[in-house]
């Protein structure tokens, strides 16, 4: 059910991704961006060596992946979401929820797992989310989530690794 709360996400992307654009790079976005640094670092190579195409066009380009397409919408097992980069723990299962965006929706991530900063790619302003230890994108934050934080935190799912707790 398309909805006014997510009908915007599902239009930028699917414009975006119908025209062929991806997001600015991080480093094209310095005047808004930190100068944080991480405790994983690879090349530009490197990273291409160790993620697939569409990790590598989501976690180091800022791109976004298509609304509905991640497996991880439909994950409903007890565990927890790593980042697929660095393995980070980013999420519990226990804060994922159905926002009906389209892309795995999170209401709180755990301690010290995400990083944030002012995005400017589009014509407003959004607060992009992305892994505390190795950089990578993961989406972004939205204050229209569910109680208790009202935070919805909109991931695409190919940067995401799902690990079921052990029975």
């Amino acid at each position: 059910m398309l909805t006014r709360r997510n009908f915007f996400d599902r239009l930028v992307a699917t414009i975006g991704l119908t025209a062929g654009l991806s997001f600015l790079p991080r480093h094209i976005l310095a005047a808004g961006s930190s100068s944080e640094t991480f405790e994983i670092v690879h090349t530009e190579a490197e990273w291409k060596q160790l993620l697939t195409p569409a990790q590598f066009y989501v976690m180091r380009q800022q791109g976004t992946e298509a609304p509905g397409s991640s497996p991880l919408n439909n994950e409903h097992g007890t565990g927890t979401f790593l980042c697929a980069a660095c393995a980070l723990p980013l999420f519990s299962s226990k804060a994922k929820f159905d926002s009906g965006t389209g892309w795995p929706s999170f209401w709180q991530p755990l301690p010290n797992a995400i990083g944030e900063q002012e995005d400017r790619t589009l014509v407003f302003v959004r607060t992009e989310v992305h892994c505390h230890r190795c950089g990578g994108h993961l989406g972004h934050v939205f204050n229209d989530g569910p109680p208790p934080t009202g935070l919805r935190y909109c991931i695409n799912g190919v940067a995401l690794k799902f690990v079921a707790d052990a029975a």
